[in-house]
């Protein structure tokens, strides 16, 4: 079994996790079995807590764990389907060791970083190792060379070459090389003092990859060989994508970076056949049509808060050769002003998932605008909350209906929250988290878009449908489309008398791939076309 850890320098957000992942790609079309791991210094037990303001989007795998959205990166450009076991935050670590001194396995003694905290970690890698077993394990270290929080991972990874042998562990490490334009030239002294920092630890890169706004001259290239102390045929460029961060693998192959990987960890495999990821990037690039799509959210100023939604309209988009147009649509300008003034132009409406009151009237105002001109729509989580809300207060008129998380006064709580939730004093990992099978109703629209009668999807949320109003929403026209085996769950709603009108309490948007889109994206960008023509 081989290792590669994944190490960042010089400034933060310079894709690591996406190098990581589109490494992955390369090994695995060589036919080797991959895992990709990170490990986060943050000491946070994991971000479910996290305002998507501080981190982006919070991604829950099959097994509920609430990870750091590189995980999201590593699943779709890999075939993993991850679990707790390959994300793992400073939080948990020092969680684990304080909870074994407290039960006495330390034996009395000093509990220290080295060697407990070092230890756990590499307890952690290896046993993944075991869970998933794998010819080659990738695990990406967050943060910046450098962080004070980042030392116990990088000793760690010093301490576990030492076990595992160096012929099995190969480094690289993801660096900046800056264009000065008043000098007009590439600068390679950040990255210099980056392997500095890493020298300093124990630890030395065997790749360079060096991202750039600009292509790496071959004396660039050699200067970085020579002050770096790494193979020129070792420094890779890693050049800004305009496109679409699917590109990445492909440009790295043309690096010949797994090929650089390969070598250096005695793997002979087969070179990798890109051919089909070469026609999904050719399908997003030159697409055929083109449709306008509104995503009415409250986290839009961050760019990454809704990471796996843009990529799963994309991944729909690529499978009907069409370009998604992204219309951000800020939920709260919508609680002022007439909603008509942003999405009349628009061929499909998605409302994603949130919490907390804020937004709350602008994305149901969206709801109702969707419903009553035929707009196709797409409510995940929230936004299937949001959709009840709509149809009780204006459809059924149920004055003041609304979900208890907004109003606990609420004369008609369509929405409250799950029994299991209501003795709950924390926060953190206690929604209901993870994959839960939903059964589809025959005749549904949800039934045409995903052709089976049972499926599984991954939820996050403490909220539910209040089952005393369903006759009378149905009655009127709102379709349970898809329960909990138990029928207890309303996991999937769609309109009746609604050209196309879904929503669902689960997040689709986690299980789409490139290759793979998922049947609800697929079917609303069907519908949106459909609309626009």
């Amino acid at each position: 079994m081989k290792y590669i850890f994944v190490t960042g320098g010089v400034v933060s957000s310079l894709g690591k996790g996406l190098a990581a992942a589109s490494l992955g790609t390369l090994l695995e079309h060589r036919g080797l079995k991959v895992t990709m791991q990170k490990l986060d210094p943050y000491l946070n037990v994991d971000p479910g807590t996290m305002n998507p303001f501080e981190h982006g989007e919070v991604y829950v795998l099959d097994d509920g764990a609430e990870c750091d959205l590189d995980l999201g990166h590593y699943e779709r450009f890999t075939n993993g389907v991850l679990s707790q076991g390959n994300s793992s935050s400073s939080g948990q670590v020092y969680e684990s060791v304080i909870k074994n001194e407290r039960k006495g396995k330390y034996l009395g003694k000093t509990v220290q970083v080295i060697p407990h905290i070092t230890n756990e970690i590499k307890r952690r890698i290896l046993a993944l190792g075991v869970e998933q077993p794998c010819d080659v394990l990738i695990t990406e270290i967050g943060g910046t060379v450098g962080d004070i929080e980042g030392l116990p991972f990088l000793e760690a990874i010093r301490q576990f070459i030492q076990d595992v042998g160096l012929e099995n562990v190969l480094i690289m490490h993801v660096t900046l090389v800056p264009f000065i334009k008043a000098a007009g030239e590439l600068k390679t002294k950040p990255s210099q003092q980056s392997i500095a920092k890493l020298r300093e630890i124990g630890l030395h890169p065997d790749i360079l990859l060096c991202r750039t706004e600009h292509k790496l001259p071959d004396d660039v290239k050699e200067k970085l060989s020579t002050y770096c102390n790494v193979p020129i045929e070792a420094v890779i460029e890693g050049r800004d994508i305009e496109d679409t961060i699917y590109r990445a693998p492909l440009l790295l192959q043309q690096e010949q970076l797994d090929e650089v990987v390969c070598k250096r960890l005695g793997i002979v495999a087969p070179v990798a056949d890109m051919g089909d990821w070469e026609r999904f990037v050719t399908r997003i690039v030159n697409p055929k049509k083109r449709v306008r799509i509104a995503i009415v959210g409250k986290y839009l100023e961050h760019k990454d808060a809704y990471k796996s939604i843009f990529e799963s309209l994309r991944h729909a988009g690529a499978a009907l050769d069409c370009e998604i147009e992204i219309e951000e649509v800020d939920a709260e300008v919508l609680e002022k002003e007439n909603p008509a003034l942003h999405l009349h132009d628009v061929a499909g409406i998605l409302v994603p998932g949130g919490f907390g009151e804020r937004g709350t009237e602008g994305k149901i105002k969206a709801a109702q605008y969707a419903r009553e001109n035929n707009v196709p729509y797409l409510g995940l989580c929230l936004g299937m909350q949001i959709a009840t809300i709509e149809f009780a207060r204006n459809v059924l008129g149920l004055a003041g209906a609304n979900s208890t998380e907004f109003d606990k006064k609420s004369p008609h709580p369509v929405i409250h929250l799950l029994p299991g939730q209501r003795e709950l004093k924390g926060k953190g990992a206690n929604m209901r988290l993870g994959t839960w099978p939903t059964v589809i109703k025959e005749g549904t629209r949800a039934m045409l878009a995903y052709q089976v009668p049972t499926i599984r999807e991954r939820h996050r949320h403490r909220y539910e449908f209040n089952q005393d109003y369903r006759a009378q929403m149905e009655a009127a026209g709102f379709t349970i489309a898809g329960t909990s085996p138990e029928g207890d769950l309303v996991e999937l709603i769609e309109l009746r008398d609604h050209p196309w009108y879904l929503a669902c309490q689960y997040h689709p948007e986690f299980q789409s791939k490139p290759n793979q889109p998922h049947a609800l994206f697929k079917g609303f960008i069907g519908a949106a076309l459909g609309h626009q023509r």
